[in-house]
């Protein structure tokens, strides 16, 4: 059970309480996942089980795809529903066409201000556990970028966007600063992750449907294996004397005719479609072991 497994992730749960959850049904204190969604946040969760862990540095910088529903007439200080309001709601009816027109402000990179009611540390401390001690937090702005943004829904108070954005972008600062940016205030309503790094939402499975499967032994349905990850790197199959020799921290040479010259990384498969380690480039064609499974 080294792999990834992608969990849709129930409204209500933190990342943790998945972790926790995750490690009672596999029976293995192995669990991570790669990039946390808030508690009111659904969708896309992989998990990371076992041997398999130690890949999390390579989804740090992973893209993500959400779905979110927005609303308009004030804002709250953690720039979604739990939040507070920060001022008194006001009607609006918000015109497309300038709607239209501001979205299209919120494309490409851009700096983006964390909430303050966020796990971005300051001196060591989650920015929340700050604010809610009413400490001032003032976060620096990140350079994100947001590939696409578009329509899905639209109501006089109220709209659905589909949002493809890189690692570090916040979905609720981006409801905060249209809100902001239209001059009637918004909140984040809903989220859904949809996509994060090479998982989709059509790979996902709900917790119940993890138990029954768990209950049957049959968990391993659901579990994407090491060896299938990172499908951009390029994979060379080695014998069982060289798959033990890279455990042991020596180079491997990688076939020109399957791997690209120049390639950064390349996955070592052992013979029995194992992930052996992933290697990083030394000299064309040789590659040095930087992480062994």
């Amino acid at each position: 059970m080294d792999g990834v497994i992608v969990v849709n992730k129930p409204e209500g749960w933190t990342s943790h309480d998945v972790v926790n959850k995750m490690r009672r049904i596999a029976g293995t204190r192995r669990v991570g996942h790669l990039g946390t969604l808030d508690p009111m946040a659904t969708g896309v969760l992989p998990l990371v089980l076992n041997r398999a862990t130690r890949l999390a540095q390579f989804y740090v910088r992973s893209d993500k795809k959400y779905e979110a529903l927005i609303r308009f007439g004030h804002s709250t200080d953690s720039y979604d529903r739990d939040g507070q309001p920060l001022s008194e709601h006001v009607a609006v009816s918000l015109d497309r066409a300038q709607l239209e027109n501001t979205l299209q402000e919120f494309r490409g990179t851009q700096l983006q201000r964390p909430p303050a009611i966020s796990a971005k540390k300051i001196a060591g401390t989650p920015a929340y556990k700050l604010a809610r001690k009413k400490i001032a937090v003032d976060l620096e702005p990140v350079e994100i970028n947001i590939y696409s943004l578009d329509l899905l829904e639209f109501r006089p108070d109220e709209i659905r966007l589909a949002v493809h954005c890189s690692a570090g972008a916040y979905v609720r600062s981006l409801a905060h600063d249209l809100g902001q940016k239209l001059g009637c205030g918004a909140w984040l309503e809903q989220l859904c992750r949809t996509m994060s790094g090479d998982f989709t939402i059509s790979n996902a499975h709900t917790l119940p449907e993890l138990e029954s499967l768990a209950a049957g032994d049959r968990l391993n349905e659901a579990l994407i294996p090491a060896s299938k990850l990172l499908p951009q790197f390029p994979a060379e199959i080695v014998d069982t004397v060289t798959a033990n020799q890279i455990r042991q921290g020596r180079d491997f040479r990688a076939s020109p005719f399957r791997v690209q010259r120049g390639a950064k990384y390349v996955k070592a498969i052992g013979p029995q479609g194992d992930l052996v380690a992933i290697g990083e480039v030394k000299l064309p064609n040789l590659y040095h072991p930087v992480l062994v499974l």
